[in-house]
């Protein structure tokens, strides 16, 4: 099932890319209606990671189009790419939090959450710092605030950073096997903050390993392998009743 381009937050086209004579992104086609939540799963290397970070040109695709909430580049011989400027403005509205933290150590976790609207957005501090501790607030961590990453925990890293990318106010959030470098008991506190944005009506989409989450938050998962988008669907058809034998070796592994 694909949602209608009418209703599409996120639209992506006829997306390839290759990185010299390796093929990872081929011919892929998907569209997010406003606050729907696509989970993308799959084996290594078949392409997950690079559609995330094509979708907010930290990669640059080789041809297609990429449409973010009405903000639409195109890929290819010929097509000249965004400016700075343009890509800049385009990133803050598709918040990006990856498998690793990458806070800023020197700074503490309300610093790391208001480096970006006080640099990119020109917030005033005083609104930057009351917004930042509001977040805070939101990933369970308030009284962290005036904490150095060196003294919280991979799970409060994480939740740090979500906080830090929905400071930007992105239209959509893109999430980057954000708890495979969790040890296990923290994984929970991670998957319940970005449970809460679904619920919430966030548009996402996550690349996980973590079936059953895909399984219980996403309205769509898509099965991605060899840089192709094999199987799409609702969760209780793509993960409970897969029709492809690719989709349904890869979820064997699991435990469902």
């Amino acid at each position: 099932m694909r949602e209608s381009s009418q209703n599409a937050i996120i639209e992506i086209r006829n997306l390839s890319k290759s990185f010299g004579a390796l093929t990872v992104l081929r011919d892929i086609n998907l569209t997010v209606p406003k606050g729907g939540v696509v989970a993308l799963i799959g084996p290594s290397g078949s392409g997950k990671s690079t559609l995330l970070r094509c979708l907010n040109l930290l990669v640059v695709p080789d041809g297609g189009s990429v449409s973010v909430n009405g903000s639409s580049f195109a890929f290819g011989p010929g097509k000249r790419l965004p400016g700075d400027r343009a890509l800049s403005a385009f990133r803050a509205r598709t918040g990006m939090v990856f498998q690793h933290f990458n806070l800023f150590p020197h700074m503490t976790a309300a610093q790391n959450v208001m480096e970006g609207p006080l640099t990119v957005l020109k917030q005033p501090r005083a609104q930057a710092r009351a917004e930042a501790l509001t977040l805070l607030e939101k990933v369970g961590l308030a009284e962290k605030a005036d904490v150095y990453p060196a003294f919280l925990s991979g799970g409060q890293k994480q939740r740090i950073a979500i906080a830090r990318a929905l400071a930007m106010k992105p239209d959509v959030m893109l999430f980057d096997e954000v708890t495979s470098a969790l040890d296990p008991e923290l994984v929970g506190e991670v998957l319940a903050v970005m449970r809460g944005l679904a619920d919430e009506g966030m548009t996402m989409i996550i690349v996980t390993h973590e079936i059953a989450f895909a399984r219980d938050v996403g309205d769509r998962v898509v099965f991605m392998r060899d840089g192709l988008i094999v199987e799409e669907g609702p969760p209780e058809q793509v993960i409970a009743n897969p029709v492809h034998a690719a989709t349904r070796s890869f979820l064997s592994h699991f435990n469902r």
